[in-house]
């Protein structure tokens, strides 16, 4: 179990400008955040783009052209672009880039869920742009939509007609059953690499014996055909990731999933998280894999192809 991949979400599309004035927002600083990043130990680079005005969530190709170029030149991390965006983008949008791009790695969310980010309203904050407080207010009443015929659609324009591999992101047991049904349709095939995800309102809370379940559960559908990896939102991160690596898995830090490196202390960079972690890693004597020890591992085509 030594060989372990840290995937770094970099911006993400839940967090606003006004929480955190780390929070890369253009394409430079997505750019720098994310070779820094991979400097620290990242191999995988999962990747939202933001309008560089405003910092609202954007699925638009000129702004992932912002720094997917830049990163592809800059470090050998595997890029992985979201086809998630944010729950407020349609399907078309949301696969805009992808499907231009046509990335090694692609982000899949297992299933149409809830996702409610209002009580982030809880602290106050002077807001630097009028969309923000809105938006938290009305994720009262968001879904994020992802049937099973987008799901498929997703598989089939950037799988297996553009060669990408995917991170399966499971909110909720129920999306482990639902990757089964498409490994059983032959639309995927092993190795999976499936996201645990945690703490996200709407999907599975943030507790230990979730994490133990949900692994439980996966080697019942896939035996040994997966890899997981765990990733857990705000104060919850450090703690169920260090689980996942100390149960064998793999760990996803970054600022989407978390603006702090210690309770009450904002993380003035993504590098920051993915030293954390590398060190609590290396200490459970897990051995950090390179980019190309994860190209080979889960099968991907390569930068560039």
């Amino acid at each position: 179990m030594s060989g372990i991949i840290i995937t770094c979400a970099l911006t993400g599309s839940i967090h606003t400008p006004s929480m955190s004035p780390y929070l890369p927002i253009t394409g430079a600083e997505i750019a720098r955040h994310g070779i820094d990043a991979a400097q620290a130990g990242a191999s995988i680079l999962h990747l939202h783009a933001r309008d560089p005005v405003t910092g609202q969530p954007s699925a638009a190709p000129e702004h992932f052209n912002g720094f997917v170029p830049a990163l592809a030149q800059g470090t050998d991390a595997v890029l992985n672009l979201s086809t998630g965006g944010s729950a407020v983008m349609s399907l078309d949008d949301r696969l805009a880039a992808p499907l231009a791009i046509a990335p090694e790695m692609a982000s899949l969310n297992m299933g149409t869920m809830n996702f409610a980010l209002y009580p982030m309203l809880g602290k106050e904050r002077d807001w630097k742009h009028d969309w923000e407080k809105p938006f938290l207010e009305n994720t009262d009443d968001l879904v994020f939509k992802n049937t099973p015929r987008d799901i498929a659609r997703i598989l089939t324009s950037l799988g297996a007609e553009r060669g990408a591999r995917f991170e399966f992101e499971c909110y909720d047991l129920s999306h482990l059953y639902m990757l089964r049904h498409f490994a059983d349709r032959g639309l995927v095939k092993p190795p999976y690499f499936i996201q645990f995800v945690f703490g996200v309102l709407g999907g599975m809370g943030p507790d230990a014996e979730n994490l133990t379940h949900m692994k439980r559960i996966a080697d019942k559908l896939f035996g040994e055909d997966y890899l997981f990896s765990v990733l857990a939102a705000g104060r919850f991160q450090m703690p169920l990731i260090a689980q996942s690596a100390a149960m064998g898995g793999h760990v996803r830090v970054g600022l989407e999933d978390s603006l702090t490196i210690a309770r009450g202390q904002l993380a003035r960079s993504n590098a920051e998280q993915v030293l954390k972690i590398r060190e609590i890693v290396e200490r459970l004597g897990r051995v950090v894999m390179t980019p190309d020890q994860v190209r080979a591992t889960l099968g991907l085509k390569g930068a560039g192809a």
